[in-house]
């Protein structure tokens, strides 16, 4: 089973941030990528049809061979990550907004989290959130839009910087110094946060976090693939294959598939 894939899936191109960290800490993991564009996004979903792609979604890398399954996917780590793992016998690594380093470090004592309305009004998020926010302010904003325009290619458009400054500015009033992006599209939204925020504001995304977990809970099932050969990253999608070759920018096959 070592030199099984990793399977990682996202409602969309969003994981491929999740990819792309995983492949730099283990670039000889063979891959499987899964973009449900077809019911994307999932962040404005209910909690049942979010569990229910996300089953279906799990139920095709696991019929793939995949030995271990990343959640790729803030909106459905935090509605669906619980009963994935109750209902599969395999390992799982989610992905949820990074709140404690924020809230850990913030000398403001204000914080902004920019996600999806799924994930903010989940029961995961709450308990983090109540967790290890008791003594700052929290600004949380849904970021209605953002993942539509990703997916359109529009990541780099007037519209964007519009929504952007639009949600941004209340956190700005309140004088946050952290900003947590709580969606996996968010981090190709980099150089325009960067563009608009001022220098004091830290940006946090989970990408690097999900990549060490992802290769501790390989070691701790003696799965991690120590030989050296020809990696695989196979893509799927269901939707148009063209943004997310673009986004990519690799030698990577995509290929569209009904699922």
């Amino acid at each position: 089973m070592s030199n099984a894939p990793i399977g990682i899936f996202d409602s969309g191109i969003g994981g491929t941030s999740i990819f792309k960290e995983i492949k730099t800490l283990l670039p000889y993991e063979n891959t499987l990528y899964l973009a449900d564009n077809f019911n994307a996004p999932y962040g404005n979903k209910s909690k049942d049809e979010i569990l229910a792609l996300s089953i279906k979604n799990t139920e095709f890398l696991i019929s793939k061979g995949c030995k271990i399954i990343v959640v790729a996917c803030n909106t459905a780590t935090t509605n669906a990550i619980k009963e994935l793992r109750e209902r599969f016998d395999i390992p799982f690594v989610g992905i949820e907004p990074a709140i404690k380093p924020a809230a850990l470090s913030t000398q403001t004592k204000a914080i902004g989290i920019l996600a999806t309305k799924g994930t903010l009004s989940s029961k995961l998020f709450h308990k983090s959130a109540d967790l290890y926010s008791q003594s700052i302010k929290v600004i949380e904003q849904v970021g209605e839009g953002i993942v539509a325009l990703i997916e359109d290619g529009k990541t780099d458009s007037e519209a964007m910087r519009g929504l952007l400054r639009t949600y941004l500015k209340p956190m700005l009033d309140a004088n946050i110094d952290y900003l947590v992006l709580g969606c996996t599209h968010y981090p190709y939204l980099m150089p325009l946060l960067l563009e608009i925020l001022p220098e004091h504001v830290k940006i946090i995304d989970s990408g690097e976090a999900v990549a060490r977990q992802t290769k501790t809970l390989l070691e701790q099932h003696d799965l991690l693939n120590r030989k050296i050969q020809k990696v695989e990253n196979v893509f799927y999608t269901n939707g148009p294959t063209t943004v997310l070759n673009d986004i990519l920018e690799g030698p990577y096959k995509v290929e569209h598939l009904m699922f």
